[in-house]
């Protein structure tokens, strides 16, 4: 008998997800765009992606942009989330989210996490559901 060990994802981090909707997304939209990210959050944390063909066929509208950058839609092509992924740890750090007009004024294959850009100053240690 050999050990047997969990193939959960670890997503880096919730909290930027919930600060985005708090933060960046209009109060009337809010409920929905949580929704949609609480989906793509749940199917990340189950995913059992190897490599990004894997991920590809499971999100056909994902953007390969490298073999450890990946760029998903959220709400349609509302909302775009740009991840770093690492296939080997079985991790997916969440770098940018923005809507599709931010996006278009980034370097997705180059843009680095801002924490500004999420924290919630009503939630100084980022821990609010």
């Amino acid at each position: 008998m050999g050990a047997w060990y969990s193939r959960r994802v670890r997503i880096i981090a919730q909290s930027t997800l919930k600060g985005f909707v708090r933060k960046r997304v209009d109060p009337a939209l809010r409920r929905v765009v949580q929704g949609h990210l609480d989906i793509w959050y749940l199917e990340a944390l189950r995913a059992e992606w190897r490599n990004s063909a894997e991920l590809k066929a499971q999100h056909g509208s994902a953007s390969i942009l490298s073999a450890d950058r990946v760029v998903f839609n959220i709400k349609g092509n509302d909302f775009r989330l740009v991840a770093a992924i690492s296939y080997e740890y079985l991790s997916i750090r969440v770098l940018w989210l923005g809507t599709h007009r931010e996006y278009d004024s980034i370097d997705a294959k180059e843009v680095r996490y801002d924490k500004r850009r999420y924290h919630d100053p009503s939630d100084p240690d980022g821990r609010r559901p």
